[in-house]
């Protein structure tokens, strides 16, 4: 029997000028995985609950992936608090294919078969059964009970998130830009950064929901919610297009329009590059 402890966590709200209207203390319960050699891979408990998935319709940088919005219930389960980092992924796997280098860095340049593989060994390792969440339970946790844009509010700055904050010269897409609404344009990195390093998380205590590197989710792609799972189950169909695996989250390289809680892409699943990480999730009854 694992016993659940608490930690403390920041939250902070924005206003759709980027400034921060509030901050506030919250906790939640969690667990560690003891992964060996000193590692430790933190799991927080995300409890059950409705949401509507999707964004809804006047959302600045809405696509037609992102609807129709549909009442989704999901029943509790786990989360890495942060995505998997190279450390963590070295004790598991023994190697480390990441272009950034730093054992708090998120590990990159995975495929989606590769985190499957990490998956599994890591479930065999501690007997639990990890695997990758679900789309649903993904947008369920990064939203963790609010319905804008980010979870942070209207907007989203640099200060906040690893996100592209400057613009691309020659990039016409104008959804796709250095800012978002009203909030500022923030600086542009060029790489990942350490999890957690920006010292604020969501209100179920999860953090670099937004940006950073793009996270695997265990969904097959579908072109938009028709026919989706209403109880917060993957998607998975094995004649979807080229069989393609679902990105949530943005990344360092991406501009705020792409690191919203709803947007959503794909790549298929034996694609690498160095913007595609991944956090683990566990079902709450098959964990303690």
């Amino acid at each position: 029997m694992t016993d659940l402890q608490t930690f403390e966590f920041t939250v902070v709200t924005v206003n759709h000028r980027g400034r921060e209207i509030d901050r506030d203390r919250r906790s939640a319960q969690f667990f560690t995985e003891d992964m060996g050699n000193g590692v430790v891979l933190e799991m927080v408990s995300i409890p059950g609950g409705s949401f509507m998935m999707g964004s809804p319709d006047g959302e600045e940088g809405r696509r037609n992936r992102e609807s129709p919005q549909h009442r989704v219930t999901v029943p509790g389960f786990f989360m890495g608090k942060y995505p998997v980092t190279q450390v963590q992924w070295q004790a598991v796997m023994g190697n480390n294919p990441s272009d950034f280098k730093g054992e708090n860095l998120p590990v990159e340049g995975i495929t989606w078969h590769n985190a499957q593989e990490f998956c599994k060994r890591l479930a065999a390792k501690s007997r639990r059964s990890y695997r990758l969440p679900s789309e649903a339970e993904w947008e369920y946790a990064c939203r963790a009970g609010t319905t804008t844009p980010f979870h942070f509010g209207e907007t989203i700055t640099t200060d906040l998130a690893n996100y592209q904050g400057t613009d691309w010269q020659g990039f016409r897409d104008t959804i796709d830009k250095g800012s978002y609404g009203k909030g500022p344009t923030g600086q542009f990195r060029g790489k990942t950064t350490p999890v957690g390093s920006f010292k604020v998380a969501n209100a179920f205590g999860l953090y670099d929901m937004h940006g950073n590197v793009w996270e695997w989710c265990q969904d097959t792609w579908h072109e938009n919610y028709q026919g989706a799972p209403r109880d917060g189950s993957a998607w998975v169909e094995s004649k979807s297009k080229r069989d393609n695996r679902l990105l949530r989250g943005g990344s360092w390289s991406d501009y705020p329009s792409r690191c919203r809680g709803v947007f959503r892409t794909s790549n298929g699943p034996d694609f690498s590059w160095r913007f595609n990480g991944f956090r683990v999730a566990l079902s709450s009854t098959r964990t303690l």
